[in-house]
């Protein structure tokens, strides 16, 4: 699985961005998939997570009521809509995918495929 993580820039407090992450492969509806991001000089911290099987999706507590995750199974897609963005939210953003029928988890560890990355930079 391949994945290719787009729409970062530059915005400033207060706007929106939305990310999308296109996968190769034919088992992305049967993949949970994250959202996670890298702060400079920090660790990288999940953001949020969408189920393969319910749908349900599941954020982290500093971005919940900003962020919302989707997919479109049909485009092998899954997008962060971002908005009400605060300069804390700069970071490099990754999309990454679970193999096959796992449930969604929070842990970097368990996610088996990453996208290279995008940078999300929110002016004050």
């Amino acid at each position: 699985v391949q994945l290719q993580a787009l729409g970062g820039g530059l915005v400033q407090a207060g706007g929106s961005l939305r990310l999308s992450c296109a996968a190769s492969g034919r088992t992305f509806s049967s993949s949970t998939m994250g959202w996670f991001r890298q702060a400079p000089g920090k660790e990288r911290e999940f953001v949020a997570a969408i189920s393969w099987s319910s749908g349900r999706s599941y954020y982290a507590d500093s971005v919940k009521g900003r962020f919302t995750i989707s997919r479109d199974n049909a485009k092998n897609t899954v997008y962060l809509q971002m908005n009400s963005l605060k300069p804390e939210d700069t970071a490099v953003y990754y999309c990454a995918a679970k193999r096959p029928y796992l449930g969604v988890t929070y842990l970097e560890p368990e996610y088996d495929y990453w996208g290279q990355g995008t940078l999300v930079t929110v002016s004050s």
